[in-house]
């Protein structure tokens, strides 16, 4: 799916040197920098949402006795 990504000019420079100097498209670096970055951002988003939700008490917190419980860690 085509998808449009506006660049500041040094940026584009920087790019345009890369594809230039190594005979790769600009369109094959900009696939490596997102494949590369989106499974950290999406760790990292997803911890904040669940933070999020916890401070918002829309998580289901448990007791550590509930915890040791669930483990088999009571008797």
């Amino acid at each position: 799916m085509p998808t449009s990504v506006r660049l500041t000019p040094e940026l584009e420079d920087r790019l345009s040197r890369l594809a230039d100097v190594t005979g790769r498209t600009k369109a094959y670096y900009i696939k490596e920098v997102v494949s590369s970055s989106i499974d950290r951002m999406e760790y990292e988003y997803g911890i904040m949402k669940d933070f999020e939700d916890y401070r918002a008490s829309r998580l289901k917190s448990l007791s550590s006795d509930e915890v040791d419980e669930l483990l088999g860690f009571k008797d």
